[in-house]
Order: C-alpha cells, then sequence, then structure tokens
C-alpha cells in the first residue's frame, strides 16, 4: 500500500484494489470509497476514516462493497 496523496485535509490511497480517500469537512472527516462519497459517514479523526474503508473493503465481496 502506497500513498497517493497526503496534506493536512485529504489523504487518498489504494487498498487491495480499491481507490479510498479521506477529506477533512471542518466538522469532521469525510470517507470515499472507489471515489463515491460514503454518504452519512464523518468521522472525528483521519486514522478512525480509513480504518473504517480498510473495514469495508476487508467485509466486501470482490467488485461488490457493503
Amino acid at each position: 500500500m502506497q500513498t497517493l496523496k497526503q496534506t493536512d485535509e485529504f489523504w487518498s490511497d489504494s487498498y487491495r484494489g480499491h481507490s479510498i480517500a479521506t477529506l477533512n469537512h471542518g466538522s469532521g472527516w469525510l470517507v470515499y470509497l472507489d471515489h463515491v462519497l460514503q454518504h452519512n459517514k464523518l468521522f472525528v479523526t483521519a486514522e478512525a476514516a480509513v480504518a473504517w474503508l480498510r473495514n469495508q473493503v476487508d467485509r466486501s465481496v470482490p467488485g461488490q462493497v457493503h
């Protein structure tokens, strides 16, 4: 796994063939999975956001995210 981009406000990477990213929205961290905003998800820390994204990928069936 190699970090693609990282700033204080944005982070993106690939994980098991999926694109994952976090964005600081001011009130928390938004998450994007395969370039799609995951609605109703807002995390206190970037680390919590990344952990959730990785968990979603780990739980997914190839080509389908829960």
